[in-house]
């Protein structure tokens, strides 16, 4: 049994199951996403979504998706490069700073 929970543990650390964003650092990398997603996470525009408030989760499946160029359509050619040179860990800080955020921008 204690082998068993050894290898859980180890894959769940070789697959970044653990891996924790920094909001503040997250604040700290968000100046680019700004001039879109707003400097408080509310758009600036009706065609960009709003990142205040959303689901860290799914906020870095999404900026994954888009780095790895599995989402088409919409802006995503705006985002590939901009997401493109971020690493695992700039995603969840970035997914947990937008997260932080009060969803009606506060």
């Amino acid at each position: 049994m204690k082998k068993l929970i050894a290898l859980v543990g180890a894959l769940v650390v070789a697959t970044g199951a653990n891996a924790a964003g920094d909001a503040e650092a997250g604040k700290g990398k968000a100046a680019a996403c700004a001039s879109c997603h707003g400097q408080n996470g509310i758009a600036t525009a009706p065609i960009y979504p709003n990142l205040a408030g959303q689901n860290e989760q799914y906020l870095v499946s999404a900026i994954k998706a888009y780095k790895n160029k599995e989402r088409s359509g919409g802006q995503s050619a705006v985002m590939y490069p901009m997401v493109g040179g971020l690493s695992d860990q700039d995603i969840q800080d970035l997914a947990a700073y937008f997260s932080s955020l009060p969803a009606n921008g506060g």
